[in-house]
């Protein structure tokens, strides 16, 4: 299993990607709500972290499957 710093580093390079390659994607991450906490002072683990990166993955894989005619 990968550690919190390696799931850290690729929803970075995730991140990074997403920005350069898909910007119209990039506006939406703030407002992606798995980044909206339901706790005042959330508990960050390696398991909510790799929910997050799968999310936006997830993200990724639809916006190519839908945009495939538009690229």
């Amino acid at each position: 299993m990968k550690n919190l710093q390696e799931i850290e580093n690729e929803i970075t390079e995730l991140t990074f990607k997403i920005e350069s390659k898909y910007p119209e994607l990039y506006r939406f991450l703030d407002e992606n709500p798995i980044t909206i906490p339901t706790k005042k002072d959330p508990d960050i683990d390696t398991q909510i972290m790799l929910d997050y990166l799968e999310s936006l993955k997830q993200l990724v894989k639809h916006h190519i499957e839908t945009h495939k005619n538009k690229l």
